[in-house]
Parts: C-alpha cells; sequence; structure tokens
C-alpha cells in the first residue's frame, strides 16, 4: 500500500511538470512566433521597397534617353534620306558618331538604330546588319513594329560585333515621322547582369529570393536567371502558386502576403513598377527560422524529458524487485516469440547460415555442411572460407565488396557502432557458368551463453528483382520517341567518359535539324515526330556502339566520340551532313542538318564548356548558312 501511494505521488509529481512545461511552452512559442512573423514581413517590405526605388532609378534614365533619342529630328532627317545616301560611307559615318556620342556620354553598352525602310540595323560602330524577316534573332523588331506603345523593354542577346553576344536589357522606341508612320526604331542597352547583381546583393544581404515578372508570370530577370535563358512562369513552381490571380490583379497597391504550402511556408511582397509594366516579388522563406523555433521547442522538450527521467529513476528503485520478475516472463515470450519468427523465416529465404564471428568459425552444422560442399577443410576458420566462396561462387567484380561486407573485422566494427544489419547484392553461380541476382542479409547479435558476436546469414534469390530494377534504370534514361539517351543521361555519360580517358581527344557534336519547325507547321506534330524518329536511326547507324548518342532537346541532338585527330572529327561531320540530308522514307520530306563540333582532350575540359563551344559553333554553322558544320576546340579557334 506504502508504495502504491509513492508511486501515485510520483506520478502527480511527472504530471504537474508536463503540464506546467505545456502552458509555458505554448506561450513563449506564440511570443516568439509574433516576434519572427512582424520582423519578417518588416525586412521583406523594406527590402521590397528598396529593390523597387532602385530598378525605376535605373530604367528611368535610360527611357527618357531613348525617348529622347526617338524624337530628335536629325534620327529622323536621317531615315527620310537614307535610301538616296544608302552608299555613301559619310552618311553612314554620321549615324555611327551620332550613336557613339550617346554612348560615350551615357556609359551605355549599347545605342542602335533600326530602320523600318531598309530595315538597316545601325550601332554605335556603323551598319551591322539588315534585319530579315523571319529569321528568329530579328523577331524582336517585328513584333515591337505589331505593338501599340511607345517603347518597350526587351531582353535579348548582343549580335554586334564586340559584344561577346552577351544578354542585355534593350529600350526600344518607335521614331514617327509628323503623319504618325513609323520611320524606325531606337534605343539603349545595358547588361541584364548588373541588374542580377542588385537583385543577388538583396538576397545575400537579407536571405530573400527576388524576382522581375511579366504580367503573366513569366520571371524577367532574377537573381540567377533572365528571360533569354528560356520561358519560366515563377507560380509554375513555387509555394505561393496559390496567390498568382490576387498578386498578378493588383497593380495599384503593394500585396503583402503570407503562404504556406507542404514543404515550406513563407512571405511574399508583389509590386507593380509602372514604368517597366513588369511586378517585383520578393519572397522571404520562413521555413529555417520555424524550424529553429521547432528546434528550440524540441531542447526544451528534452530537459523535460531528462526531469521526467530522475523522476522515473527514483519510482524504478522502489519497485525494482517486481521488474525483476516481469523482465524474466518477457524475456521468455520473446524467445516463443523470436522461435516462431526464425521459422518463418526460413520459409522466405534459400539457406540461413549462422557464424560465430567471435571465434572466427561456423556456428551451426548446416553452415560447416556449406563451407565443405565449396571443397573447404573441416574446421575451416571463416574468413579463409568467405575467400574460398568468393573465388568459386561469386562473380568476379563483385568478390571484392563481398570480403569487404562480411569480413570479421568489418562485422565486429559494424557491431560496436550499433549496427545490427548488413546486406549486399552480387551475382552468384552454383554451376560455374550461370550467374544470378543473390542478396545476403546478416542479422548480427550476441549470444548471451558465451558472450560471442554471431551473425546470422539469409540468402535470398533476387534475379527477377533486380533484373527488372535495372530494366527500369535503362528505361529512365532513353528518350521516349528516338530511343536514345535523354538529356540528362548524354550528360552523365559524357562527364564519366571524360574521366575515365582524361589523356584521349573526344569530338563533340550538337547537331540540329534545319527549319524543322516549318515540318511541324506544314506537316503536323505526327509527321514531325517521324522525321525525328528516322534522323535519330540514322544519326545512331553513323556511330560505334561505344559512343554516346543522345536527344537534348526537340530538334537538338548530341554525340561524343574518341578520335586519335582533328582529320577524322572533320570526315565524320562531313559524313554526317552528307548522310544527313535526305528525303524521309515515310512522308517524303526534304530534310538537312547544320552541325557544331568542339575538340578537346579529357582533362582539359568539362561538359559545360564542350556544350558551350560546339553550341557556338553550331550558331556559326546556321549563319553561314545551314546544311553545313563547322568545327573548333575548346578555346574557339576554327579547325
Amino acid at each position: 500500500m506504502k508504495k502504491n501511494v509513492l508511486f501515485r505521488t510520483n506520478l502527480m509529481v511527472c504530471i504537474v511538470i508536463i503540464i506546467g512545461f505545456i502552458i509555458t511552452s505554448a506561450i513563449s512559442y506564440k511570443s516568439n512566433q509574433g516576434i519572427f512573423r512582424k520582423d519578417i514581413e518588416n525586412v521583406s517590405m523594406l527590402t521590397s521597397d528598396g529593390i523597387y526605388h532602385q530598378i525605376d532609378s535605373i530604367f528611368t534614365k535610360p527611357i527618357n534617353i531613348s525617348m529622347t533619342m526617338a524624337n530628335d529630328s536629325l534620327l529622323k532627317e536621317f531615315l527620310d534620306g537614307e535610301e538616296q545616301h544608302l552608299k555613301e560611307q559619310e552618311f553612314i559615318g554620321k549615324m555611327r558618331d551620332y550613336l557613339n556620342a550617346y554612348r560615350d556620354k551615357y556609359e551605355y553598352d549599347s545605342v542602335f538604330l533600326a530602320s523600318v525602310k531598309t530595315k538597316n540595323y545601325y550601332y554605335y560602330n556603323g551598319l551591322d546588319r539588315i534585319l530579315e524577316e523571319g529569321d528568329p534573332e530579328n523577331n524582336w523588331f517585328y513584333d515591337f513594329l505589331d505593338q501599340n506603345t511607345d517603347y518597350g523593354i526587351q531582353i535579348d542577346n548582343d549580335q554586334v560585333e564586340g559584344a561577346g553576344n552577351e544578354v542585355t536589357v534593350f529600350i526600344n522606341c518607335r521614331i514617327m515621322d509628323d503623319r504618325g508612320t513609323v520611320m524606325g526604331v531606337v534605343g539603349v542597352g545595358f547588361r541584364v547582369d548588373s541588374l542580377q547583381s542588385l537583385l543577388k546583393s538583396y538576397e545575400n544581404d537579407f536571405g530573400v529570393n527576388a524576382y522581375l515578372v511579366d504580367e503573366e508570370g513569366n520571371v524577367e530577370i532574377s537573381g540567377s536567371h533572365t528571360r533569354y535563358e528560356g520561358k519560366t512562369n515563377l507560380f509554375g513552381r513555387c509555394a505561393f502558386t496559390d496567390l498568382k490571380d490576387i498578386i498578378l490583379g493588383s497593380r495599384e497597391k503593394t500585396q503583402n502576403l503570407w503562404y504556406h504550402s507542404q514543404n515550406r511556408s513563407g512571405y511574399v511582397v508583389s509590386s507593380f513598377i509602372e514604368n517597366l509594366g513588369w511586378f517585383l516579388i520578393i519572397d522571404n522563406d520562413t521555413t529555417p527560422l520555424s524550424r529553429k523555433l521547432m528546434v528550440q521547442l524540441l531542447r526544451e522538450t528534452l530537459i523535460l524529458a531528462v526531469i521526467i527521467v530522475l523522476v522515473l529513476v527514483t519510482i524504478t528503485s522502489v519497485i525494482r524487485r517486481y521488474n525483476k520478475r516481469i523482465i524474466e516472463l518477457t524475456v521468455r515470450a520473446e524467445k516463443v516469440h523470436q522461435a516462431v519468427f526464425q521459422q518463418a523465416t526460413e520459409q522466405l529465404y534459400e539457406n540461413i547460415y549462422e557464424i560465430d564471428i567471435t571465434h572466427n568459425q561456423a556456428a551451426s552444422e548446416a553452415t560447416a555442411q556449406y563451407f565443405a560442399s565449396l571443397g573447404a577443410p573441416p574446421d575451416i576458420p571463416y574468413e579463409k572460407a568467405l575467400y574460398i566462396i568468393a573465388e568459386k561462387q561469386i562473380m568476379e567484380e563483385y568478390r571484392e565488396g563481398y570480403i569487404q561486407t562480411f569480413s570479421p573485422n568489418h562485422v565486429l566494427d559494424s557491431f560496436e557502432k550499433g549496427i545490427e544489419n548488413l546486406q549486399y547484392d552480387f551475382m552468384i553461380t552454383t554451376d560455374g557458368e550461370h550467374y544470378y541476382w543473390m542478396r545476403i542479409t546478416a542479422q548480427i547479435f550476441r549470444w548471451q551463453e558465451d558472450n560471442s558476436v554471431r551473425m546470422l546469414v539469409y540468402r535470398q534469390n533476387i534475379d527477377e528483382q533486380k533484373k527488372h530494377e535495372l530494366y527500369m534504370l535503362e528505361q529512365m534514361q532513353r528518350d521516349p520517341l528516338t530511343g536514345l539517351y535523354n538529356k540528362a543521361a548524354a550528360q552523365e555519360h559524357v562527364r564519366r567518359i571524360l574521366n575515365d580517358q582524361p589523356e584521349s581527344m573526344f569530338a563533340f557534336f550538337i547537331l540540329d535539324i534545319d527549319y524543322f519547325k516549318q515540318v511541324n507547321d506544314n506537316f503536323g506534330h505526327a509527321a514531325g515526330d517521324r522525321v525525328l524518329k528516322e534522323f535519330s536511326n540514322t544519326l545512331k547507324n553513323q556511330f560505334r556502339e561505344n559512343d554516346i548518342v543522345g536527344r537534348i532537346g526537340g530538334d537538338e541532338f548530341t554525340a561524343l566520340m574518341p578520335v586519335p585527330k582533328a582529320e577524322m572529327a572533320k570526315e565524320r561531320a562531313g559524313e554526317l551532313v552528307n548522310v544527313l540530308q535526305r528525303r524521309t522514307e515515310t512522308d517524303g520530306i526534304h530534310i538537312t542538318a547544320s552541325i557544331g563540333v568542339a575538340l578537346a582532350i579529357g582533362r582539359d575540359t568539362d561538359f559545360e564548356n564542350l556544350y558551350k563551344t560546339a553550341d557556338y559553333a553550331l550558331y556559326k554553322a546556321k549563319k553561314q548558312g545551314r546544311n553545313r558544320y563547322v568545327i573548333t576546340d575548346v578555346n574557339g579557334n576554327p579547325q
């Protein structure tokens, strides 16, 4: 009775401690959370205001300068008399000096003029090119002419000589004559990396993500992405997708919103920048801070647990004699359970063997008979038997891993670290010819009778399962339409080969079907798919089995092959141009291909550099008229 009263008293103490902890922790958690939310809101709004005013200041000046140039009578006179003086270098020189003067005065990276009549594109060094309609690189000009706006903002690569093809923010302004007819487009440009540096500085200083998005939510500029690099919709991948309509539907006032998703939570601030027609969105991910609050709560819980343990230790000391009897009954029941479990386990596995790791020997008759069946002498140490098993039954490439996993030293080290289960998959044979997949699962335990460490070994045939896994892995690496490697797999295989063969020379090809979009537009996507299949089959047949051939985009393919010298790469590129110039068998569509080739020694390059070099060579091949190849080394030198 007295002991029962003592137990109840200590139990009540534990309950009081727990209730007090819950109350104080709840109050502390709510208070900290309120402070935390207020700080997040202040930081996010201040960051938004800072970026908003800086961006507005950055764009206001080039917009005003571009508008001033668009209303300059000198430009209008130039465009009005352009056709009469088109071949006069002095006439073009005046325009060059005019544009260069603006460039030098305001230190912009680009100043340009595009004529509607002649389609000539002038820049600060003179006449650059003619803006041919239909060329994707010139779509910006014709798209802007179709718009009903005085000016527009375009993110594109700067193609003029000496610009290095850098991604640039262009301010485009219409030049109108007295009748309201568009005479040309004039404007300035500055490198997009200056804006990205601004966004990155705020991201690094305040731990936020900043985006400039258009009215549909497409990212124009962020710290790591620009619109030129590809169309990416912010709301297609972010945690606050449900807030898209609220954010993009409000231009008059700033939106300050909390959001919660399955994997993260945070606070988002949205402002509309009138001059740009873009939204500035600040995303403050509060998940790490929330986790810190949770860690603090768990730490307090741990302290409570320690206090409770001390109380329970006191209680345990009082009722220890009763626990001894309970333990005996529990152990007896556990032994019965283990016997039933072992019997059921034997029905699931091919064989079960027992090893005495401490004494380095077989611990059961079945295990000793297994060793003897492989020609091992009686009472052979387990460690030596392990090598006999590996040599006679296990495929060579898996032997080292098998021996390392189940060696006595490794088993003992694992047991000391608290690891009680080991597992290894390998290929095994019973007749010396046919191999199949086997999984060994080892259970390590201490045998109480002699205090030795023992290991139960369960052998399971997983041949069908493993073959299915390998088949699925292979399928994941293939493009479903063409059967070639997909983009991710091709990249990985190229990286592996470059690392494995650092002294070899390689030719890296990027191939693009010329005017493939016209095939889809004129014959339909089904015909386009057939063209891709025939093209990929023809391409694959031109390479050896060990060469890497993959599809990395819609109509873009890649290949990697070792070459003893550059001439072999040239020959193969020329053969590819000829072979791929053909009519398809199913639809009779005439296709050609442009090819960019990069040459490099394995140790001197990586996948990214190869791709960049070959892609530039492909660009030059298209620029020279398509249906040809251009070959260069990784330094950009023609070969």
